[in-house]
């Protein structure tokens, strides 16, 4: 075919441009909301992917998590909500994903995600890893800090959407 034939029959489909957010979300905060909602303008589609990390003894169940995440973005049209368990790799080839996005809070964070970047790169060369910088305002943010102030009842309605404040309540309330 000349390229008089392949410029009539029009320009190709543009593929769309789908990234994954993975995380353990245990429980999704602001900060995480924060990186979701910017994101989501980057990209035709947004998977937040919720790690099923078998070493781990999480809070909340994986089906929570997925649930707190879609009612916390339920007004992001081009973001989806799903879980994984393998390789991040193996995920994305499966969701035709080719960016990885990372949240990066401080220094450390940058280094561990780039550890993590390089090796993701080593396994499939095609993917990509794009770092956002959190708002300031959320630097400081870990699921791990929410859970230990709501634990000793403290106030989290700052560091939290109000559902997840709200089952957080109700889940140290069934743990006394």
């Amino acid at each position: 075919m000349s390229t008089n034939e392949k410029n009539a029959a029009g320009p190709s489909p543009k593929k769309e441009r789908i990234a994954v957010y993975p995380g353990s979300f245990d429980p999704v905060t602001y900060g995480h909301l924060d990186i979701i909602q910017r994101s989501s303008k980057q990209f035709d589609r947004l998977i937040v992917a919720v790690l099923n990390n078998t070493s781990k003894k999480p809070l909340f169940s994986v089906e929570e998590r997925k649930e707190l995440l879609r009612e916390v973005t339920k007004d992001l049209p081009n973001v989806e909500i799903d879980s994984f368990r393998d390789l991040l790799v193996r995920f994305m080839r499966s969701k035709e994903a080719d960016v990885i996005i990372r949240g990066i809070r401080s220094v450390t964070d940058f280094e561990y995600e780039l550890q993590l970047a390089s090796t993701n790169h080593l396994l499939d060369g095609e993917i990509d890893t794009m770092f956002m910088m959190t708002n300031p305002k959320y630097s400081y943010l870990s699921s791990s800090i929410v859970k230990e102030i709501a634990q000793f009842k403290g106030e989290v309605k700052e560091l939290v959407p109000p559902v997840v404040e709200a089952r957080l309540k109700e889940k140290y309330e069934d743990n006394i």
